[in-house]
């Protein structure tokens, strides 16, 4: 763990002491302690195109023109579970604030390795979206897993999560890692109809590697290339990642599955055995802080969680769902998602990743 760091010339406390005595007035220390109040945070985050918003719309502005110091631990979210997990031994966490998903904060918060919050130190989340608050996590962003598709080569897409099974996109379809959970849900939907069935997904998952062969991506990124060089027409993703990727270029729509989207929420929890809880409360603010929201929003197109972000009409019409969609929007349990994960993705890489 990195310690705070020292300021030159400091005076002692017997200067200190010394300066009162002589009648010595402290204005001239307020700018050093005014430096040292914005402090060190330390930040568990995913790396790639995600930080680097992170960095330009909350870390930069927010928090490192305004003196605080941002150390980056950038690793993909099974890493950085396992590393805060291990930690707990020692009772000391290597970083202060981690960026998770809904479902892996609520783990996180059963293992006793986020702590609940202070809201009162968080004044912007007086103005989250209701559906979205909890004690312990910020949410910042959501979308849904959707079908994206090459609108060039896709005349008619798959109109359902189950359509993907059909022998005419054999070698058509792109998967990542790192939706790894959603996929098992999503096969378990098909199943039996609920969000709590991934074991009775299991078999169509194997079904899909055996005779469809889709093609499996680490992250976004190379899935996106896939799209981009003509590996596959269709893919399975957040609504916002086939958003940005038809921003930069590619001829994608969106198609939302006659199941109901699985929801996914990002955001972030201060870690209970964190060093620098101050400056952790601060960049949790900052994350949602309304101007930040809204240029993340427009560079992501996620949809905010401040309801105080200002949006376009027409950004908030594509990013955000309709009333129906929402409607049939699949939300996880999350106690049955904490319960299985961490078997679930010694699955994922034994049978079907591998």
């Amino acid at each position: 763990m990195q310690k705070e760091p020292m300021m030159p010339h400091a005076p002692s406390r017997r200067r200190v002491m010394q300066m009162l005595m002589a009648g010595a007035t402290l204005p001239v220390l307020l700018p050093r302690q005014a430096h040292a109040a914005g402090g060190t945070v330390v930040v568990s985050n995913w790396g790639g195109d995600w930080n680097e918003r992170t960095m330009r719309y909350v870390e930069k502005p927010l928090l490192e023109d305004k003196g605080f110091r941002v150390i980056r631990d950038l690793a993909m979210e099974p890493e950085r579970k396992a590393k805060l997990l291990g930690e707990k031994r020692i009772r000391r966490a290597s970083a202060d604030v981690i960026h998770l998903n809904s479902s892996d904060a609520f783990e996180m918060r059963q293992q006793e390795v986020v702590d609940d919050l202070d809201l009162s130190r968080i004044p912007n989340h007086a103005d989250l979206v209701d559906e979205l608050r909890s004690p312990y996590f910020v949410p910042w962003l959501y979308s849904g897993v959707v079908i994206i598709y090459n609108r060039d080569k896709v005349a008619e897409p798959p109109k359902s999560y189950a359509e993907l099974w059909d022998p005419k996109w054999a070698g058509r379809v792109g998967l990542t890692n790192q939706l790894y959970f959603n996929y098992m849900l999503m096969a378990g939907l098909i199943s039996t109809g609920g969000m709590t069935d991934a074991e009775d997904g299991k078999p169509l998952l194997e079904k899909l590697v055996a005779e469809n062969r889709p093609r499996l991506y680490a992250a976004h990124q190379q899935l996106q290339a896939g799209l981009a060089n003509g590996e596959v027409d269709i893919a399975v993703n957040y609504k916002a990642r086939g958003l940005q990727w038809a921003n930069d270029g590619l001829p994608l729509a969106i198609q939302y599955p006659d199941e109901g989207a699985i929801a996914v929420t990002f955001g972030a929890c201060l870690t209970t055995y964190g060093e620098h809880k101050d400056a952790g409360y601060s960049y949790l603010d900052a994350m949602i802080d309304p101007t930040a929201m809204a240029g993340l929003a427009e560079a992501s197109f996620y949809a905010p969680a401040n309801t105080k972000a200002t949006l376009t009409d027409e950004l908030r019409a594509l990013i955000d769902f309709t009333p129906e969609e929402r409607a049939k929007m699949r939300f996880l349990d999350y106690g049955y998602v904490a319960a299985h994960s961490a078997a679930w993705l010694e699955w994922w890489n034994k049978s079907f990743a591998s």
